[in-house]
C-alpha cells in the first residue's frame, strides 16, 4: 500500500455489470464506495468481513454539508512526518488552511500536501484533508475521518463533506493510516458521509 484511502476514490473503476446484486448507496460516492469494498482486490476489509459486506453505511446526502471555502495557501510551509496508527511517519506539509461557515459557526481547517504522493501520476494537485468532529466514537469512526480535494486555481474550494470516508485502518489494522492532527478538531457534529464500521 502505497499511501492510505485516498486509492479508493481515485484509481478504481466501477464494475456493476459484473455484480449480480445492485451496489448499495445513494449518491455517486456512496455506490462507488461500495463497489471498492465489495472487490477483494482493492477492499480494506478483512476476509471474514468481506464475506459478509453489502455496503457501509452513511449519513443521507445533505446539502448543508457542501460548503465554500476560502483557501489561503502556506507556500513556505515546512515538510514534517506526520504520526501515523504504526511506526510508519508520512511526510507532509500543511499546503494552506481552508476558511468556511458549517452550521452557523466558521471553522478553519489544515489541508494537508503528501511528499510522496504528489510524485505519484495523476495526483500532483492532490490535497489531504483529515478532520475530527463531536460524532467520533459514537455514529462515527473514532480516530476521525478524510476528505480528498484538488489544488484550484484561485483561492476558493468546495469540501463536500457527504464524502468524509474512513482510514482503512478503521477497518483493518494492517493499514498504516495518518492521524488526524488535534488542529483539525471541528467542534460540531458533522453527520454527513461514512458512519462507523461495526466489525463483525
Amino acid at each position: 500500500m502505497k499511501y492510505f484511502a485516498f486509492l479508493l476514490l481515485f484509481i478504481s473503476t466501477l464494475s456493476c455489470a459484473q455484480d449480480k446484486v445492485p451496489i448499495a448507496g445513494d449518491t455517486e460516492f456512496q455506490r462507488q464506495t461500495n463497489s471498492d469494498f465489495k472487490d477483494a482486490s482493492k477492499s480494506p476489509l478483512k476476509a471474514k468481513d468481506l464475506k459478509t459486506f453489502k455496503g457501509l453505511d452513511f449519513f443521507k446526502f445533505d446539502s448543508i454539508y457542501v460548503v465554500k471555502a476560502t483557501l489561503k495557501r502556506t507556500p513556505n510551509s515546512k515538510w514534517f512526518k506526520m504520526q501515523t496508527t504504526t511506526s510508519r511517519l508520512s511526510n507532509e506539509r500543511v499546503f494552506g488552511v481552508v476558511t468556511f461557515q458549517l452550521q452557523g459557526q466558521t471553522f478553519n481547517l489544515n489541508v494537508y500536501q503528501g511528499k510522496d504522493v504528489i510524485k505519484e501520476d495523476g495526483f500532483e494537485d492532490y490535497l489531504f484533508l483529515p478532520f475530527l468532529d463531536n460524532t467520533n466514537g459514537e455514529e462515527t469512526y473514532g480516530g476521525g475521518r478524510y476528505i480528498d480535494l484538488t489544488i484550484p486555481e484561485g483561492d476558493t474550494i468546495e469540501i463536500d463533506f457527504n464524502k468524509a470516508y474512513n482510514p482503512y485502518c478503521a477497518y483493518n489494522e494492517k493499514y498504516s493510516c495518518p492521524i488526524v492532527p488535534r488542529v483539525n478538531y471541528l467542534d460540531t457534529d458533522v453527520r454527513a458521509g461514512v458512519k462507523v464500521f461495526k466489525k463483525k
